[in-house]
């Protein structure tokens, strides 16, 4: 079985750098860029080479509006991508909500179940890990990707993420999955307006309390337009790498990022502070 634990020199100590790696036509900043299988193998090795500890490998944009993806469209997208990378020196995750395209993605190689719908989309994705003895993330997110932007209305953001989140790990525990594969991730951006996306992460700590190692992504989000006014994904880089660096401050595990290098070398920093 896989655990945090059997990798904690790569994962928890210091705080590690997840490269984003999009093999989708519509993602929100690097869409189309790595559609193409060697061109995502490509880039993966270069995240590598830069730093990254994992590599989180999607199929199916869930920017808010983003329609589904068919099943067989996606694991034709992710599976050549994971079985040209597993091997060449990160841990892969397979970003997914659906339980046939994680069953495939860890057959090919991946190690962790990154599920942005924290397993409420495809519940059967809970067994499909425990089976595996993968590593699995549950995200807050309310509703689809098409919908969750209608239903980011909270009352105290920190204790209703906190609260879902809970539910959906003892959800994920019930199913088979051991407690030391859980993680958690507050979902930045995901049902969340400004205020709630500052809220949560200054209340990592709140989060961490349940006892699981905490992934968060945040980079090049539209909360950095929001605070920076820098309008091309591309060019938040100096915004994602200070949320990262809060982030890291308040108690973060994994960083998902798109920029590795310098997100490696401001986790270097952080960690140290903290």
């Amino acid at each position: 079985m896989h655990s945090l634990e059997a990798g904690a020199d790569q994962v928890l100590a210091p705080p590690c750098i997840m490269g984003i790696l999009n093999a989708t036509p519509d993602s929100f900043s690097d869409g189309g860029s790595y559609a193409d299988a060697d061109a995502a193998i490509a880039r993966g090795l270069q995240m590598v080479a830069e730093g990254a500890t994992w590599l989180d490998i999607g199929g199916e944009s869930t920017r808010p509006g983003a329609d589904q993806v068919a099943s067989e469209e996606e694991l034709a997208r992710v599976v050549p991508v994971i079985e040209g990378l597993a091997g060449r020196g990160a841990r892969l995750s397979i970003d997914t909500r659906k339980a046939t395209v994680a069953q495939a993605a860890l057959a090919a190689g991946a190690e962790l179940v990154n599920d942005v719908s924290g397993g409420l989309f495809d519940p059967r994705i809970l067994t499909v890990t425990a089976k595996a003895g993968a590593l699995y993330c549950a995200m807050h997110m309310r509703g689809t990707p098409a919908t969750m932007t209608g239903q980011a209305n909270y009352e105290d953001p920190v204790a209703e993420v906190t609260l879902a989140l809970a539910e959906r790990a003892n959800a994920a525990i019930q199913a088979g999955i051991d407690p030391e594969c859980l993680i958690l991730d507050p979902g930045i951006g995901f049902a969340k307006r400004l205020p709630h996306n500052l809220a949560v992460l200054r209340g990592l700590p709140t989060l961490a309390s349940l006892g699981f190692p905490l992934i968060v992504g945040l980079s090049r989000k539209k909360m950095i337009l929001e605070l920076t006014g820098v309008d091309d994904p591309k060019q938040r880089l100096a915004g994602s790498l200070a949320g990262l660096s809060a982030a890291v401050l308040r108690g973060a595990h994994i960083l998902r990022v798109h920029d590795v290098k310098p997100s490696v070398e401001a986790t270097a920093v952080a960690a140290a502070l903290r």
